[in-house]
């Protein structure tokens, strides 16, 4: 990337005073200067605070070290990445964007981020009246939503920056730590403050809702922002996480999402269909696959069968000729190893899981491609547990299982998933696609592949949403689930989870 570029914007493209206020009529000048008074004093405030920033950030080391690693986390490098609010420019530095613009009220802020990151762009401008014509994979608002005279336009002004890709990420304080933040303040422990605004994660929300995003979740963090060996790491990487002391934590992140607009023409999907000694399964399935949405692949993906699975499909195939039917040979064992192999072939926009067993009815799939479709969710699983089971589709002891690991991993995820063993998931090939490119960071731990699309689908902040299906018996074999097995691999993967999406 070429030199640092520094925009002063008295006027400029960017910033254009007679673009006010949305909350502020026009027909009332006062309003107009009213505004500008303010947005004025909180420049002056963050200009006198310039020259020591680096200093501030020094004695709060903890502070801006905990949210320097926790949006390395959620952001990969060599991202497109916008920040509001960018002060002198390290944290947006330290993400490694392929392409960083850090946009600041205040000038001093500016100056001295252009002189420390001549590798980054940044200018001055305000968010509220930000005029640009790019888009971004992320846009950060760390500590500053605070400070804004209308946060509403604000994401208003953001939401034209964003693609179905991008993420918002909104940083702030707990409320219940203001009075230790002002006496930290008065004892020179914190760069000092105007009055602001203290905005819950329900504020802001509701305030995104009404700027036309959703939120995917929200995360709280650090409990002790004091570098103290051992009580440190004890507090924030363990009991932050917990009920009632996550509560307490300084730092609360809501990440969201643009909500989408439907497109012009229908997606293609691809079902791959993991099968294991389903001969009798087999024409069943595929009788009641129906069509919707566009182009539709069924992808069979045999892992080794020894009952005529193989030769099953390959006759079945023969009397749905206007179906674009494949069989793949599986390389490997496991469910997740077969999934893999089945979305590596896949030509569909959309990739959707279903079992060859029949257990959550074909007929159902039009529901999950109308849910991601229209932008409902990202990352769509169903759930058995919400409809009375038929028969004995589901025994007790596993019932109870899937409930309390339900809530384990809702915790974990940070969204709401109820049954996380529900043999059909649905997701964009783009967003499987960038989920490959991050399985490094975890990599091969799942051999039934549920929680490899999880965890990443959670580590990309994609919104999970479930659908709720009536989960029936089997018409043909039988299963070959090991219950105390399975409660096994999910207790290892929490704990996996835990160290690699919550202790980080």
């Amino acid at each position: 990337m070429g030199p640092a570029r520094l925009y002063k914007l008295f006027p400029s493209p960017d910033w254009d005073e007679t673009d006010h206020d949305s909350s502020t009529d026009p027909l009332h000048p006062e309003g107009r200067f009213q505004t500008a008074a303010k947005k004025k004093a909180i420049r002056d405030h963050f200009d006198a605070c310039a020259p020591q920033r680096l200093s501030w950030e020094q004695k709060a080391r903890a502070y801006y070290e905990d949210q320097t690693r926790y949006l390395r986390f959620l952001v990969p490098e060599g991202l497109r990445v916008l920040e509001i609010g960018s002060g002198i420019g390290n944290l947006l530095a330290a993400l490694k964007p392929s392409r960083g613009l850090g946009i600041d009220l205040s000038p001093a802020m500016v100056n001295e981020a252009a002189r420390r990151h001549p590798t980054l762009e940044f200018r001055v401008g305000d968010v509220e009246t930000l005029r640009l014509d790019e888009c971004f994979d992320v846009i950060l608002l760390t500590d500053v939503v605070g400070h804004l005279v209308d946060v509403q336009t604000a994401f208003t002004r953001l939401r034209r920056l964003c693609t179905a890709h991008t993420r918002v990420v909104v940083s702030s304080h707990n409320h219940l730590w203001e009075p230790m933040l002002r006496l930290c303040e008065k004892l020179g422990l914190k760069m000092p403050q105007r009055e602001h605004s203290w905005l819950s994660p329900a504020d802001l929300t509701n305030l995104l809702y009404l700027a036309d995003f959703d939120v995917v979740k929200v995360e709280r963090r650090l409990l002790l922002p004091l570098c103290i060996p051992l009580l440190a790491p004890l507090c924030n990487r363990w009991l932050a996480h917990l009920p009632g002391f996550r509560d307490l934590c300084l730092s609360r992140y809501v990440i969201a999402r643009a909500r989408l607009r439907r497109p012009e023409r229908p997606y293609s999907t691809t079902i791959v269909i993991p099968c294991r000694n389903e001969q009798g399964n087999i024409d069943a399935v595929l009788r009641r696959i129906p069509q919707f949405g566009g182009r539709q692949e069924i992808l069979f993906v045999d892992g080794h069968s020894t009952d005529g699975t193989a030769e099953e499909i390959t006759r079945v195939t023969a009397f749905y000729p206007g179906r674009n039917i494949k069989l793949l040979i599986q390389d490997g064992q496991g469910k997740g190893d077969a999934v893999r192999k089945g979305f590596a072939h896949a030509a569909g926009d959309i990739l959707m899981i279903l079992d060859a067993d029949a257990t959550m009815p074909p007929e159902t799939l039009p529901k999950f491609y109308e849910t991601i479709a229209s932008g409902k969710g990202e990352c769509v699983i169903g759930c058995r547990l919400v409809y009375p089971r038929e028969g004995r589709a589901m025994g007790l002891s596993t019932l109870c299982g899937n409930k309390v690991f339900g809530a384990v991993f809702s915790w974990l995820l940070n969204q709401r998933i109820k049954d996380t063993l529900c043999g059909t998931k649905v997701l964009f090939r783009r967003d499987y696609e960038r989920i490959v490119a991050n399985r490094p960071y975890f990599g091969e731990f799942d051999p039934l592949g549920d929680f490899d699309m999880l965890f990443g689908a959670s580590k990309l902040s994609l919104q999970i949403v479930e659908i709720p299906v009536r989960y029936e018996a089997r018409t043909f074999g039988s299963a070959t689930i090991r219950r105390l097995a399975q409660g096994r691999l999910l207790f290892k993967m929490a704990v996996y989870g835990f160290f690699r999406l919550k202790a980080v």
